[in-house]
């Protein structure tokens, strides 16, 4: 008695095709548009120290950071090309105004902060702009922080001098 082997395409036939469609659908998680009264999405970023309430909506492409524009606030080139990323990969440069406020941590961990709060609140403004976001990884909050100074230590990690005698 030789067993047959079963194929997917041999059992293709067996699976009702209505009940497939409606695992299919339960199976990938819908995303809807999330707007305040005034039309904005808003979102918190975070990084290292830092947090940023960010909101945005459709206009010319300003981005104001504690009432300052961006380019005042974030003087390096590059922080203020990370805040930029999530509009190249997304390809929406210049087409939202940001208004963000940040508090806590460094310029960089704030520069973070707000590219990981435009990220969220474009695919709320947004969602079919999650899956580009996601596979850049601007959807992730980065949880490296610094590590803390522990008793009977230099710092966090360093020892004081040896001493034999």
């Amino acid at each position: 008695m030789a067993e047959e082997t079963k194929t997917l395409e041999d059992l293709k036939d067996i699976v009702d095709p209505e009940l497939a469609q409606q695992a299919a659908e339960v199976a990938s998680p819908v995303y809807v548009q999330q707007l305040d009264d005034l039309g904005r999405a808003y979102a918190t970023g975070r990084r290292k120290d830092a947090v940023a309430r960010v909101w945005i909506k459709p206009g010319k492409g300003e981005i104001k950071v504690n009432g300052r524009e961006f380019e005042t606030y974030f003087a390096r080139p590059v922080l203020r090309m990370v805040i930029n990323q999530p509009f190249e990969v997304a390809g929406r440069e210049g087409q939202y105004d940001v208004f963000c406020t940040v508090k806590g941590g460094g310029l960089s961990g704030q520069a973070g902060a707000v590219r990981h709060g435009i990220s969220r609140a474009l695919t709320k403004y947004e969602p079919e702009l999650r899956g580009p976001l996601k596979k850049e990884g601007f959807m992730t909050r980065d949880s490296r922080t610094v590590e803390r100074k522990k008793y009977g230590l230099a710092k966090a990690r360093k020892s004081f001098q040896f001493s034999k005698r």
